[in-house]
């Protein structure tokens, strides 16, 4: 039976918590509170099982909606990384719970350290994707009544391992696996071996069934494929028979699960090997670009990370920023010092009728190029910002219907050039 891949059926983004909205039961002693990261609630009959905290202002969102499902109380809280969206309520979820045990992986302090360093810088990159989004969502937190806004907590584990943690509340054997994988050095997977549950966080990415994000669009370190690739087999080797992830409902069946994580992990295998031996054969990075792709039989969503931003990534990770390409990469001047020069010695209007032939015949990227030339002389040039929305908008199309899903970060990027181009109109 050919297997039919399961990110075609599947939702991509994230979205913040809201009201009464995307919490349910998953089984009778599981609640699911969704969120920027899923929030989840084990229930035994000694206490709860928390997983994850939720951004700091989703912290009392997620008690309103896990509440409306079960009362338990919560023993312990376990963060399966150190990301902000992670570990930003547990603060209040222990001012709630007296007592409370917060568990983590080793890594989590170095992690909170390395994203704590560059807030600042991460937080502005990441704009362009959350900010009008989160604005929307403040709006519905204040027409609720919830105005004192939680803070982000910055929270030290009680607890914590490097490779395997194991105990049993209420006669729930519950074992804590290390798994460094696609987002974080500080991973690690929550499996419940009687009922052969696994809870993987975003040890996949922010969807499932999707290629990993080797390296983020809003800035990040590199995460290492071949690493990315053990933390799959990692999960195959549990033969689980309900996988819960960071975001959006399970997935359900022991042979639905082997068959996506195996897809996964072969598809980071096929890629990283054929950059390796694209390098190897003396290939430019672009080519590889163009020319890699997936078989069929591990065919993945590209709806959150990108082939040809992964194979760039895996390139860079084994041969850092230096492509031989030209002297000037040895320096510190960029080509965009030079474009006033190139404007004024081709003409504005010759260029921008390149760009618009280019964009005609469907090069894109091409047109951009050009285009780059002239707004970065000439900012406020009217012909060019007007073509500059129009070749996003083409490539918005194109974005939105890739891959059936289309990419969470691209298409926000896109979407946010456009209306910085029509602010630049008005």
């Amino acid at each position: 039976m050919m297997r039919e891949p399961i990110y075609k059926t599947r939702r991509v983004g994230p979205a913040a918590a809201e009201f009464d909205q995307n919490c349910q039961r998953v089984n009778d002693f599981i609640v699911m509170s969704e969120g920027n990261s899923n929030v989840y609630l084990i229930e035994t009959p000694e206490g709860g099982i928390q997983l994850n905290a939720g951004m700091g202002f989703e912290a009392p969102v997620h008690r309103h909606n896990l509440a409306t499902f079960s009362q338990t109380p919560v023993k312990y809280l376990i963060t399966t990384q150190g990301h902000v969206d992670h570990v930003g309520g547990v603060q209040y979820f222990r001012d709630l719970n007296p007592g409370l045990t917060y568990i983590a992986q080793a890594g989590n302090h170095e992690h909170q350290s390395y994203d704590a360093r560059l807030q600042t810088f991460r937080s502005a990159r990441s704009a362009f994707r959350f900010q009008d989004e989160f604005k929307e969502v403040f709006q519905r937190y204040a027409a609720a009544g919830y105005t004192q806004i939680n803070p982000q907590d910055r929270p030290t584990p009680d607890v914590t391992f490097e490779t395997r943690y194991e105990f049993t509340l209420g006669g729930l054997d519950v074992v804590l696996i290390a798994a460094a994988g696609a987002e974080t050095n500080d991973s690690l997977i929550v499996w419940l071996p009687q009922h052969k549950i696994v809870f993987t966080g975003n040890l996949f990415g922010c969807p499932f069934g999707h290629f990993p994000n080797l390296v983020t669009i809003r800035g990040d370190r590199y995460r290492d494929a071949l690493t990315c690739a053990a933390a799959a087999q990692t999960v195959l080797d549990l033969g689980a028979e309900l996988l819960v992830y960071g975001h959006h409902e399970p997935i359900v069946g022991a042979d639905v699960i082997a068959a996506e994580v195996t897809a996964y992990r072969d598809a980071i295998l096929h890629v990283h090997d054929a950059v390796v031996q694209g390098m190897n054969d003396g290939k430019e990075l672009h080519v590889l670009q163009n020319e890699i792709t997936l078989p069929p039989e591990c065919e993945v969503g590209q709806g959150y990370g990108k082939l040809s931003w992964s194979i760039r990534a895996i390139w860079e990770n084994y041969a850092g920023w230096f492509k031989h390409e030209s002297t000037t990469e040895l320096y510190a001047v960029p080509q965009k010092a030079v474009h006033a020069d190139l404007v004024e010695l081709a003409g504005v209007d010759a260029l921008i009728d390149r760009a618009r032939a280019k964009a005609a015949s469907g090069e894109f990227e091409q047109a951009l190029h050009l285009l780059d030339i002239v707004l970065n002389a000439q900012p406020k040039n009217a012909g060019a910002t007007a073509l500059a929305i129009d070749v996003h908008e083409r490539l918005l199309d194109d974005a939105k219907t890739a891959h059936t899903t289309g990419n969470f970060w691209l298409v926000g990027w896109l979407q946010n050039r456009i209306k910085r181009f029509r602010e630049r109109q008005g």
